[in-house]
């Protein structure tokens, strides 16, 4: 009991020690692009919001046999240590966009120019002293990927941000990818990077930023935001704006819809650009043994995420967050998510191509 109390103590001192840090954080300059009138909406706290933020429907949720072993994933144990064996489909596309995953939200983007994009890499565990905490508490520890040769080819153009909770911003990262990417981020985000002269654009839901012949697309995505993780310490919470992307080049489109859950944002999505030709979506950040539904509202489920498809027009879809080297924030297993995604897709007759890859897969589409 005392040594489970002293690493209670242990945490809540390094997590205090995280808000102290963000306290601290420093103002840094940003071209800020805002829609008249702005797209993302404040409450009366100057809290943003999501869009549709009362409707929690969902159109299927699988109730049983969710995870029934699948042919196509191998797996070393049930659900865990699993690699993806089966035959993806010949998909039609030729966007000229190559795609890598790198693991959980990381991925590498080649436009079809030659620009090399990140979106939300995370290379290792979460920045400190976070880490330390979760480590602690025998938490969300990830076993690290290895995909630091991206930062040893040709410069990376930009950098792009959906939210800066831990798992997807780092300021680890930040600082190795140094000064000459332009960073991407939603309204508000520059104060949370490191110290440093980076080239940073704020955006607003709807708004676009040219890089060479390539827009990048601000969206909207279901979620929330704060970096601060101390019980009754929420003074940042949803102060910066979170967003999902998309990348367009020639009028061929890639969406990367960052953390989210299911929603009307996706149709409202699909009513600004057409079907989609290339959609990241989520699938596995669903479950939390004591705040399921919340976890689900901000989170998509692998059902979830066909809907979401469907609501796109994508022409294939591209699942992640499970995965080997992710942190388990689904079922806490690391494959769960993949099994009940082809299990659901068998059972709703989907009629979205998907791609599915194992992490360090790159995919030309």
């Amino acid at each position: 009991m005392r040594r489970g109390l002293h690493s209670l103590l242990l945490v809540f001192s390094t997590l205090a020690l995280s808000a102290a840090t963000i306290g601290c954080s420093n103002t840094q300059p940003a071209q800020r692009l805002v829609a008249d009138p702005p797209n993302a909406t404040m409450n009366a706290e100057g809290r943003y919001r999501n869009l549709d933020a009362r409707n929690r429907d969902y159109p299927h949720t699988c109730e049983a046999d969710c995870y029934t072993p699948h042919p196509w994933v191998d797996c070393e144990g049930e659900n865990e240590r699993c690699v993806f064996v089966g035959d993806n489909p010949d998909i039609p596309t030729d966007t000229g966009f190559i795609v890598q995953w790198l693991g959980h939200a990381s991925f590498q983007i080649i436009d079809p120019s030659g620009q090399r994009f990140l979106l939300d890499p995370v290379s290792r565990q979460f920045d400190r002293p976070v880490s330390l905490a979760f480590r602690i508490a025998e938490g969300f520890y990830r076993e690290e990927p290895q995909w630091t040769s991206i930062y040893d080819e040709e410069r990376v153009a930009a950098v792009l941000y959906s939210h800066v909770h831990y798992d997807h911003f780092s300021k680890r990262d930040i600082r190795r990818l140094g000064t000459t990417p332009q960073y991407y981020v939603g309204l508000d985000t520059a104060r949370y990077f490191p110290r440093g002269d980076y080239h940073i654009t704020e955006m607003d839901w709807f708004t676009a930023s040219s890089l060479g012949d390539t827009q990048i697309h601000a969206v909207p995505a279901r979620h929330f935001n704060s970096r601060i993780w101390v019980p009754f310490i929420y003074e940042d919470e949803n102060r910066a704006l979170w967003t999902a992307w998309i990348i367009e080049h020639e009028g061929k489109t890639l969406f990367f819809a960052g953390d989210t859950g299911y929603s009307s944002h996706f149709k409202t999505i699909h009513d600004h650009f057409g079907d989609i030709d290339v959609c990241l979506i989520p699938i596995a950040s669903y479950h939390h043994e004591t705040h399921g539904a919340w976890y689900r509202y901000v989170h998509t489920t692998p059902e979830d995420a066909l809907v979401a498809a469907q609501d796109l027009g994508c022409k294939v879809m591209v699942p992640w967050g499970y995965g080997n080297h992710s942190w388990k924030m689904g079922d806490l297993t690391s494959h769960s998510a993949l099994v009940r995604l082809l299990n659901m897709a068998d059972r709703l007759d989907n009629d979205i191509p998907f791609y599915i890859m194992n992490e360090g897969d790159v995919r030309r589409f």
